[in-house]
């Protein structure tokens, strides 16, 4: 079964929450579950804790990419453009901790002291656990507790999950006092504008669009738009426009009622066989042998 992101049109996810009115979801997932074995691109208002229990991962956060091996950890700020996505292929086991701050506004001055300074922090876009050092053995132990509470489901889980998150948090702003905060400059400005585009795209994509098109909603040139998408997605604007329709379609392939011509069309895409194409070099199938495996 493949696990969907589900993304709004201005890139944030909707984080889908274990509870509703609870901020918090733990998981537990395989690469092998997502579409060509990629998150879509997108970011969110909570944090996020991934923990690699077997295999290995790519993780893009803002254009760094970080290869997180098992028994590895990766704490993602809130608001930064991020996706993990398979290491040569292979698949990659690991565990999936979302929180939002929302968990700790009750007090508003241990919110300003503790709480705002990291997610404020534009240096602190993400931390690295390497799984040998002593911190990230401590990180993957609280990380461990986190899930299998949730796993084991008893009476009042969640606030034992707030403990260890709460105790998470203390070693995260014990980090932050040593990264002083920084005006986002030009890094910032190539974010805003790659983030912009990216939001287009999601708005846009059964529209004709162009190189120019996507260039102008980050208001940069062809080429620039292109050296961003480079550096933070590892693709060219078209390719990322391309593999989004993909997954539109995928969605829509559930549902019988349209024809797959109609389908591609809905996507953006004019022409059937170029369709056809894509979709079989993204899944390993033709749309409508996909269409046979999932229809509603």
């Amino acid at each position: 079964m493949m696990t969907d992101t589900i993304v709004m049109q201005d890139a944030s996810e909707i984080v889908t929450y274990d509870q509703m009115g609870i901020p918090l979801y733990i998981q537990r997932d395989k690469l092998s579950d997502y579409p060509d074995w990629k998150a879509l691109c997108h970011w969110h208002e909570d944090m996020e804790f991934i923990r690699i229990l077997e295999g290995q991962m790519n993780y893009h956060i803002n254009g760094k990419r970080v290869l997180l091996k098992k028994d590895d950890c990766i704490m993602v700020n809130a608001r930064q453009m991020h996706y993990g996505y398979s290491f040569n292929r292979k698949d990659c086991d690991f565990i999936c901790i979302l929180f939002h701050p929302q968990l700790f506004t009750g007090n508003k001055l241990l919110y300003q002291k503790y709480i705002s300074p990291i997610m404020e922090n534009q240096r602190m876009e993400y931390i690295y656990f390497d799984g040998f050092s002593r911190e990230g053995k401590e990180t993957a132990a609280l990380l461990d507790q986190i899930y299998f509470s949730k796993e084991q489901a008893n009476d009042a889980y969640e606030i034992e999950v707030i403990g260890f998150i709460l105790t998470l948090w203390k070693r995260l702003y014990e980090r932050c006092e040593v990264i002083s905060p920084d005006t986002a400059g030009q890094t910032g400005s190539d974010l805003s504008a790659q983030k912009d585009m990216v939001s287009f795209i999601y708005q846009h994509y059964a529209e004709k669009l162009s190189l120019s098109d996507i260039a102008g909603a980050g208001s940069i040139c062809r080429s620039k738009c292109c050296m961003i998408f480079k550096r933070y997605l590892q693709q060219s604007p078209i390719e990322f426009l391309n593999a989004y329709r993909l997954e539109v379609s995928r969605s829509l392939l559930k549902d019988p009622a349209a024809s797959i011509t109609q389908v591609a069309l809905a996507c953006g895409f004019n022409h059937l066989s170029y369709y056809s194409k894509l979709f079989l070099r993204s899944y390993g199938c033709t749309p409508r042998e996909y269409r046979s495996l999932h229809s509603l």
